[in-house]
């Protein structure tokens, strides 16, 4: 809702699988994904996602918005190949920064 408050146009989709099929697509310019996916979690979708060829899935901008929120967790994002890593509940404003930064447009 924030982001379409914003003027976002937003694509859902409620599992790895129906994210993949989005973006091949039409790749989005920002991915904000959950880790906590059913059937294939987020780190498992965001590598799938960094080798598509012939998209831009191995260079579209992503960030982890999740409750998993350790340390360890912030690596193990980065390390998948999300950008960011949020801890949910994040604020708008802060959300809406850290878009801001991955698009180049803080």
């Amino acid at each position: 809702m924030v982001l379409m408050e914003h003027g976002a146009r937003v694509r859902v989709a409620a599992t790895a699988a129906e994210a993949r099929g989005e973006i091949e697509r039409e790749a989005p310019d920002v991915l904000v994904c959950d880790i906590g996916l059913p059937n294939e979690d987020g780190y498992e979708l965001i590598r799938k996602v960094r080798s598509l060829v012939g998209t831009r899935g191995a260079t579209v901008p992503a960030v982890a918005l999740t409750a998993y929120a350790t340390p360890t967790d912030h690596a193990k994002a980065l390390a998948a190949g999300y950008q960011k890593h949020l801890a949910k509940p994040v604020e708008p404003s802060e959300l809406l920064a850290a878009l801001a930064v991955l698009l180049g447009r803080s």
